[in-house]
C-alpha cells in the first residue's frame, strides 16, 4: 500500500500472515488500487492497541465511506464492509480515524491485509473429479475438479488448470503435524501429540489450542487463496476419535472443524468435510461438500446422506475394492466415487 510517513509504516509482526503489518499511528491514509472481476466483499484484518480509548478504522472505496469501526481486540480481527464492492478498478483507502498520543502510550491500528472475495465456488453434486497428491500433476485427466497439494504445487499449476476450465482444491493438513512442510517450525512441541501408526513422522495436533493453531492454519489458507485455489480439503479432522495423545472430545472437534470452515469461507473458499463420519449430521450445515475414503469397504456410506439430502456434493475414494463392487451403489446413492492407489498418484478408475 502507499502510505506517508506521518500516517504510519510497515512493521515487523510475526503474528501477521506475511510477517509484516501496516502500522497506522498518525493522521493521513494508506491506499492501494485493485481490480475485481465480480462483486466482492471487502474484509480488513486488523488488531488494536488502545490509548485512552480504542482506535477506529475508517475505510473508503473511490472516496466513498464504506466502513467505520472501533477495533478493541489485540488479536487479529476480521472486519467486513456491509456492502459489496462492484466489479471494476477501485482505489481503497484506510486510515486511523482517531489517532492519539499521551505520556507512555500511543493509539495504534495494525493491518495485516485487505481481502476482496467474490462468491465462492461450490462443486455441484455431479462434479467429476481427480485427486492427486503426487507431483507433477497430470493435467490431462478429464475431470472438472482437481484436488492437489497446497505446498507442492506453485500458483502456475493452479492457473494452468483454470485455463483448461478446471476448478482446483488445495489439500492441506489441519489436524496433524508433518515435519517436511515449509511451516513445520511454527508448531511448538506442546501441541504435537502421538505419531500416526501408518504415517511415520506425522503426529496428531492438540486442536484445543486454537491460540496456536488458528494463526498457522489461517496462513495456510491465505497461501491457498494467494495461489488461486477455489476450495479447501482439510485433512485429519477426527483426532478426537483417535489415540492422539490428548484428551480430545467430540465438542473439541466440532469447535475446531467449524473454525476451519469459517476460516475457509472468510477467504472466499468452499470447504469439504473429510471423513469424520460420526459428526456428519452436526457439521453438514458448516461445510459445502464432503470427501470420504473407503465408506463402501466399511459399509458406512449411508452416514453421508445428510450431505446428499442437502443437495451437496459427496466424493468417495476406494482403494481395495474393485469398481464392480461399489460403482452401482455409488450412482444410486448420488455419490461421485472412484478407485485410487493409496499413494494418490494420477491413476484412477471412476464410476462416473
Amino acid at each position: 500500500m502507499h502510505v506517508k510517513r506521518a500516517t504510519g509504516h510497515a512493521a515487523r509482526d510475526a503474528s501477521a500472515s506475511g510477517r509484516r503489518a501496516l502500522l497506522l499511528v498518525g493522521r493521513g491514509e494508506a491506499w492501494a488500487t485493485t481490480t475485481v472481476s465480480a462483486p466482492s466483499r471487502l474484509t480488513i484484518v486488523a488488531r488494536a492497541r488502545s490509548c485512552a480509548g480504542a482506535p477506529r478504522l475508517a475505510v473508503t472505496v473511490d472516496g466513498a465511506a464504506v466502513l467505520s469501526r472501533t477495533v478493541r481486540s489485540r488479536r487479529w480481527t476480521r472486519i467486513t464492509a456491509p456492502q459489496a464492492v462492484a466489479a471494476g478498478a477501485h482505489r481503497i483507502a484506510i486510515r486511523l480515524a482517531n489517532p492519539k498520543r499521551a505520556s507512555g502510550c500511543r493509539r495504534e491500528l495494525r493491518v495485516d491485509r485487505l481481502d476482496l472475495t467474490g462468491p465462492r465456488w461450490v462443486p455441484p453434486p455431479n462434479t467429476t473429479w481427480q485427486w492427486q497428491l503426487t507431483t507433477p500433476v497430470d493435467q490431462s485427466v478429464d475431470a472438472q475438479m482437481y484436488d492437489i497439494d497446497l505446498f507442492d504445487n506453485p500458483a502456475s499449476v493452479v492457473a494452468s488448470l483454470h485455463a483448461a476450465g478446471r476448478h482446483v482444491v488445495c489439500y492441506l493438513d489441519v489436524g496433524t503435524y508433518e515435519p517436511g512442510r515449509p511451516d513445520s517450525s511454527a508448531f511448538p512441541k506442546s501441541v504435537i501429540g502421538k505419531e500416526l501408526p501408518d504415517w511415520p513422522g506425522e503426529h496428531w495436533l492438540d486442536i484445543r489450542r486454537l491460540d496456536v493453531l488458528g494463526p498457522i492454519m489461517g496462513r495456510r489458507m491465505d497461501l491457498c487463496r494467494q495461489k488461486g485455489f477455489d476450495a479447501v480439503e482439510p485433512d485429519n479432522v477426527d483426532g478426537y476419535a483417535n489415540d492422539s495423545g490428548f484428551r480430545l472430545t467430540g465438542a473439541d472437534q466440532l469447535r475446531y472443524n467449524r473454525f476451519i470452515a469459517r476460516a475457509a469461507h472468510a477467504r472466499g473458499l468452499s470447504v469439504g468435510l473429510k471423513n469424520d463420519l460420526d459428526q456428519v449430521a452436526a457439521l453438514q450445515p458448516d461445510f459445502d461438500w464432503a470427501l470420504n475414503e473407503q465408506c463402501f469397504q466399511y459399509n458406512e456410506c449411508d452416514r453421508l446422506q445428510p450431505f446428499v439430502k442437502a443437495g451437496k456434493a459427496v466424493f468417495v475414494t476406494e482403494y481395495e475394492l474393485d469398481t464392480s463392487a461399489f460403482c452401482a451403489q455409488a450412482q444410486a446413492a448420488g455419490l461421485m466415487a472412484m478407485r485410487k492407489h493409496f499413494e494418490l498418484d494420477a491413476w484412477r478408475e471412476p464410476c462416473f
